[in-house]
């Protein structure tokens, strides 16, 4: 790194010179003289300038309010109806009491916008690390319009952390792409122990958010993969209605 020297190293470098550079015999100047007088003019000028305010980049303030609730930042209308919706939930046996926690908020979501019980599937997993295949079995089945996912990983002393959050989120996300079934990141990915229970608990139950999240990508999907007379076939389309020899073949939902 370039070390830029201020007006204290100029004066200092150039009393230096000039009390070490003697004069010729002649009266004329030497270069050691002259090297002097230009460090000290330029210190002079150093000094005088007014010094330019070097702007670091933007960082996240770290005084951040804990409780900040997801309602603040994301809205959801009144009008959500979850009744026709099929829900599937996978959920980790890993840090029960925060997981829990979130599963109930998901459930009260759910509730609140009408889904039914019977159309609700939940199944649970170890970790965090089995929840993308686990997503993957529920959305191949086809049995239900969205996945939620719900575990919790808070950072440890090793990269254990890193590894495991970046491979579920970006396992999620290749579930949902690849088959069209919506999958929620109910995964919270917390530093400490405090912040997950904030985030947990109260208002501030972030799985209030993913209950109708999942309501409404699950609206969202079956809209727009619906029949219609001006729209094309597409090959994940599936039908509004069943026939009577269909409804007799169909089996229990889940997997």
């Amino acid at each position: 790194m370039r070390r830029v020297l201020n007006y204290r190293h100029h004066l200092f470098y150039s009393f230096l010179l000039l009390f070490f550079s003697p004069v010729s015999p002649k009266g004329m100047v030497r270069l050691p003289t002259i090297v002097a007088v230009a460090c000290l003019l330029q210190g002079i000028a150093a000094f005088v300038t007014p010094r330019p305010v070097l702007l670091s980049p933007a960082r996240p303030s770290m005084r951040v309010n804990p409780l900040m609730m997801s309602k603040d930042l994301v809205g959801f209308g009144d009008d959500l109806d979850g009744s026709t919706c099929r829900i599937g939930i996978v959920k980790t046996r890993w840090n029960p009491e925060i997981v829990d926690s979130l599963y109930e908020g998901v459930r009260a979501a759910l509730n609140e916008t009408g889904v039914k019980d019977e159309n609700v599937y939940d199944t649970t997993v170890p970790g965090s690390f089995e929840l993308p295949l686990a997503a993957r079995f529920l959305a191949l089945s086809r049995q239900c319009d969205v996945v939620i996912t719900i575990g919790c990983l808070i950072k440890g002393e090793t990269m254990h952390f890193e590894y495991i959050a970046e491979a579920v989120t970006k396992g999620l996300m290749d579930i949902q792409l690849q088959t069209t079934i919506p999958v929620i990141f109910g995964v919270l990915t917390v530093l400490t122990e405090e912040q997950a229970v904030a985030r947990s608990k109260g208002e501030n139950n972030h799985g209030i958010s993913w209950g109708k999240t999942a309501v409404e990508m699950a609206l969202l999907r079956n809209a727009a993969l619906a029949k219609g007379p001006n729209r094309a076939t597409l090959p994940l389309t599936e039908k509004l209605e069943d026939t009577p020899e269909e409804k007799k073949q169909s089996k229990q939902f889940g997997f």
